[in-house]
């Protein structure tokens, strides 16, 4: 992906204050160059950078807990998942914070800014490079992607006023180093024969150990074809990149592949930073098409938008923040949302990475399951690279939404690129305690000293993620990578919460402590690893793993476990 910053350019007398007296400074974060990028000099001191303060948010400590009462089935509490007005209570910064940090920057010369986020929990300021590196004691400068080219401002170290350490959790982007979300599925073309896999209990036909469409997705998982009935229930496909989804071949794939329903059946579109969703042969997106095929080509029914992210977004992260506080804002945002694309842990820093993941929770706590592909690098990270140790993906790591690992074949193996591991900045959460214990103990010494044994592990569940058939440009191609698996997963998902939402019934929601206290909900995979970094990665075996977490999906079971 092609990251892109923009930039406004204020008046200068915007900082037509004079110096302030100068506080105690305390440094906020720090990090080395990473040896993917290279210093290219500083840059003009009149560089416009667009910068967001995140500021501390009153009680994430209490909505955590709120969250896991109304997402465990235990709790008496299950199901009664919040409403925005009291997610913001525990998510908006305290009067006291934002009179702290917003006098310091007046202070500093720095006039022009604005209070931004769902919950007033940022504060986006434009200023010349020159003055970020006065106010912030930092040096910004010029740094280039080696392998891409790809250029763009930031700094190794930035400091905050010791006496605002705890109003202010980051500044960015200051230290990530983010460059390209997941890389784009490439679609091959379809060849006769089947795989040398053998059939597993489930009746599917062979020509789905080379070939996989919804039928046979709705053989492997019990699927219903039957249409979804409630118009409140919505499933949300995140897009990125200039990815565009189009009509034309969604038509295409439903008469070829789903003929029982209308191939007028199409979704709505939400734009976020200025995003929109061309048409035409030329503009067809390869991984647009292939979340909306298996979105609206599985959730029979179900109402589909296709949330397209623009490059007008300055969060430093290819609009990931934009996305989500967009979402967050809205009174009633879609009940799942699925995402195939992500990043290396590594690159954002745990600082940011901690953000991001807390907008995930306030999202899941009123309701809302977010889904993400886990990476197609198996323990290499998000895509496949050279490693001396394991790289976990982000969000996989994130403990607040569920991450999507993928199989390959009627027998249903571990798919080798499928990523998965253990976070390094996040700690491993309860719900999934007792089933990650039991794998590192079968796992013995295998891997020791190349992962993080603490950290949250992930994969969550999985789905099938080789071979799938869709249609782009006209043309019907194979797809392969857990960026096939999310949708396909969002979607049973979401046929599950309209059951629900007919029966009066509260939807899941967040996903993990359902999931892992059921795991008979779930066909076992137990065959397959996730090789990279010169290993042979993480096994796949009875129970959890890093590689397909619990399993791929048994519907009726799920309905079971849900109570319907």
């Amino acid at each position: 992906m092609v990251h892109i910053l923009s930039f406004a350019v204020l008046a200068s007398a915007a900082f037509a204050a004079a110096s302030p007296t100068r506080r105690g400074m305390a440094v906020a974060e720090q990090r080395t160059l990473p040896i993917t990028f290279a210093s290219a000099g500083k840059p003009d001191a009149n560089t416009n950078l667009n910068l967001r303060i995140a500021l501390t948010q009153q009680d994430m400590t209490g909505l955590e807990k709120a969250l896991f009462d109304v997402s465990t089935p235990s709790s008496a509490l299950y199901g009664q998942h919040l409403s925005l007005d009291q997610v913001k209570a525990f998510a908006a910064p305290s009067d006291e914070t934002v009179s702290a940090v917003t006098q310091w920057l007046q202070e500093s010369g720095v006039s022009d800014f604005e209070m931004s986020g769902p919950f007033n929990d940022w504060i986006s300021i434009n200023v010349p490079a020159s003055k970020a590196d006065e106010i912030f004691d930092a040096s910004f400068e010029q740094f280039v992607h080696i392998e891409s080219g790809e250029r763009f401002v930031r700094t190794l170290q930035y400091s905050v006023p010791q006496d605002l350490l705890q109003h202010i959790e980051l500044v960015h982007p200051t230290t990530a180093f983010v460059k390209t979300l997941v890389k784009r599925p490439v679609m091959s073309v379809p060849v006769p024969g089947t795989a040398n896999i053998t059939e597993r209990a489930n009746p599917a036909p062979s020509s789905c150990n080379s070939v996989v469409t919804p039928a046979c997705l709705q053989a492997l998982y019990g699927i219903p074809t039957t249409r979804a009935t409630q118009s409140s229930n919505k499933l949300g496909v995140s897009g990125f990149i200039d990815q565009f989804a189009q009509t034309a071949d969604l038509r295409t794939f439903l008469t070829n592949l789903r003929p029982d329903i209308p191939a007028t059946t199409t979704f709505t579109v939400q734009s976020v930073d200025g995003g929109v969703n061309t048409q035409g042969r030329a503009q067809a997106g390869i991984e647009a098409n292939l979340d909306i095929q298996y979105t609206v080509g599985v959730a029979t029914g179900v109402p589909t938008i296709f949330v397209t992210v623009g490059d007008n977004n300055s969060d430093g992260v290819n609009g990931f923040i934009d996305i989500i506080n967009a979402l967050n804002a809205e009174s009633a945002p879609p009940q799942v949302l699925t995402t195939s694309y992500g990043f290396d842990e590594r690159d954002l820093g745990s600082a940011l990475a901690t953000r991001v993941c807390n907008a995930y929770m306030t999202l899941g706590a009123r309701g809302v399951s977010i889904l993400f592909a886990s990476g197609d690098g198996g323990v290499s990270g998000g895509q496949s690279q050279s490693c001396t140790t394991f790289v976990p993906a982000f969000p996989g790591g994130c403990p607040f939404h569920t991450s999507v690992g993928a199989t390959q074949g009627v027998n249903e193996v571990a798919a080798d690129f499928s990523s998965g591991g253990f976070s390094n900045v996040f700690t491993r959460p309860s719900y999934q305690a007792s089933a990650v214990t039991a794998y590192l103990n079968a796992l013995g010494n295998t891997n020791s000293g190349l992962f993080n044994p603490n950290g949250r592990a992930f994969p969550d569940i999985a789905a099938q993620g080789e071979n799938v058939e869709i249609v782009s440009g006209g043309q019907a191609g194979l797809v392969a990578g857990t960026s096939c698996s999310s949708p396909i997963f969002a979607s049973v998902i979401s046929l599950v919460n309209d059951r629900l939402i007919a029966a009066g019934k509260p939807v899941l929601g967040f996903l993990n402590p359902f999931l892992y206290a059921n795991p008979q909900a779930f066909f076992d995979i137990t065959s397959g690893s996730n090789p990279g970094c010169g290993t042979n990665g993480f096994p796949a075996r009875a129970g959890w793993d890093p590689v397909t977490g619990l399993g791929t999906p048994n519907f009726a079971a799920i309905l079971d476990a849900a109570g319907l």
